[in-house]
């Protein structure tokens, strides 16, 4: 009986991927946007009834810190050394004025929040990432950036674990590299599932540092179609149950069975189709920009079309190799680094996905997240974590920094929150990573409120301590 009715679910899920290639035989991701309601209609159980879109969540980590009093914060009134170099702009949105060299990003001010009022304790860069990534302050001293179990599982890990995906694709999804180090052995901290488990990590989509994606194994090949896949699968499945000599025990007959269905599922959904961008148009990946940033986010937005709740987009750029400035964290050369490398990129990638998101019917329901671990200093060359910050530089900031934040109900053109007149403290609507955190899993459906038992001590954790912001809409 318990293989007839596995069986009959099979041969369901095939008969509804049939009817799914079916339409216009293309995949999901070339379908215009009433193609696809059509699509979604068929797939509910009253033909008539439209399945509405689920909400999703692209997490774009600026990893290194960027300075918020020189982007997105500035203070022309405060002194040179406090205010730095940089003008602010107008925007288009009367009242709102961000950096001279972000002017692809004063032209999309309509779509964006700015969350000025973000802040937490710590000035670590692995720790930092760890609270933001998790929403929880760092479990210990704050001695390493490596990622150990004892970690909070991260954001990530908790929508893979709990969150859900209408097309059978991994829940969540993590581009183009997990952050880690030069000459370390492990990743940052705060990107794993960490005491929740690691078999809920999310799933990494490797790129190359030209924006280009690789992923083996995930096209069938025409000798061995999918048919013929399913019905080894399922050879396999019959031989296991029916056979007590065939079987294994505990852990590892689980994690046999989840990666085994994992890699069908993404099989059976053309995966491998979904990240091949040579199917977008060269015009639009242009647009992004060809770098690791902008294609990532170009991925992103395939992704989420296709059903992935969660997708954490991770900074990388040149710098990433240095063990001192990497990626947005300028310790020294501060002005420099930004008006010619991290300004020029986030400015060309971070417009364009948010009006291909918008062009593409995906912005409503589609959070935007855009962070660090923390903000910069409020004065030039002042010391408060690293001994390598020049006179030239701005060292790590806790305090008070920003995150960007546009589509899934959040209203653009806004300013939520406020710092003083240095952008050194937080004066008015203080966010932390925990309420971060709560807002991005309320978003997606996810209670925040339940709880996980820990693998290292067996305790009842909630996922998040903290309240989503509810006022932003």
């Amino acid at each position: 009986m318990l293989r007839y009715l596995r069986d009959g679910l099979r041969e369901r899920e095939r008969l509804s991927r049939r009817s799914l290639l079916q339409i216009g035989g293309l995949s999901a991701l070339g379908l215009t946007s009433a193609q696809l309601a059509q699509l979604r209609a068929t797939q509910t159980n009253d033909p008539g009834t439209k399945r509405r879109r689920q909400n999703a969540c692209v997490f774009l980590f600026l990893f290194g810190g960027p300075s918020q009093i020189d982007l997105w914060d500035m203070k022309p009134a405060a002194s040179a050394e406090i205010r730095g170099e940089f003008q602010p702009v107008a925007t288009k949105v009367p009242g709102i004025q961000i950096c001279e060299h972000l002017p692809r990003l004063a032209q999309q001010m309509d779509k964006v929040c700015l969350l000025r009022s973000m802040q937490h304790k710590m000035n670590v860069h692995g720790p930092a990432c760890s609270e933001v990534f998790s929403g929880r302050p760092y479990h210990s001293a704050p001695i390493t950036d490596q990622a150990t179990p004892e970690d909070w599982p991260s954001l990530s890990a908790m929508t893979m674990r709990y969150g859900s995906s209408q097309t059978g694709l991994p829940p969540s999804v993590v581009l183009p590299w997990y952050l880690q180090f030069p000459g370390q052995s492990a990743r940052i901290a705060g990107q794993t599932g960490g005491r929740m488990g690691e078999r809920h990590d999310a799933m990494l989509i490797q790129g190359s540092g030209d924006g280009e994606f690789q992923v083996d194994g995930l096209t069938a090949f025409e000798t061995v179609p999918l048919s013929r896949i399913e019905k080894r699968r399922r050879l396999a499945d019959e031989l296991q149950f029916g056979d007590p000599r065939l079987t294994y025990s505990g852990k590892l007959v689980s994690d046999i069975d989840r990666h085994r269905d994992r890699a069908f599922s993404l099989l059976q959904h053309r995966a491998g189709e979904i990240l091949d961008l040579e199917r977008e148009s060269v015009p639009l990946r242009d647009t992004y920009g060809r770098t690791s940033v902008g294609q990532s986010l170009l991925m992103a937005r395939r992704l989420i079309e296709a059903g992935v709740s969660l997708v954490t987009v991770n900074w990388e750029d040149e710098t990433k190799i240095s063990g001192t400035n990497t990626c947005w964290d300028t310790h020294e050369d501060n002005f420099n680094k930004l008006r010619r490398l991290l300004c020029p990129m986030f400015d060309q990638a971070f417009p364009a996905f948010l009006q291909d998101l918008d062009d593409h019917g995906l912005l409503e329901t589609t959070l935007v997240v855009a962070i660090g671990e923390f903000g910069r200093t409020p004065k030039l060359g002042q010391f408060t974590q690293s001994s390598n910050t020049k006179k030239s530089g701005r060292d790590h900031w806790p305090h008070a920094f920003t995150a960007l934040l546009a589509g899934g109900g959040v209203r653009g053109g806004q300013v939520y929150g406020s710092t003083d007149r240095h952008a050194g403290y937080v004066t008015e609507n203080p966010v932390s990573p925990a309420d971060l955190s709560a807002t991005i899993l309320y978003h997606l459906g996810v209670d925040y409120t339940q709880e996980f038992v820990s693998t290292n001590q067996g305790l009842r954790h909630r996922l998040s301590d903290g309240s989503p912001v509810r006022d932003l809409g």
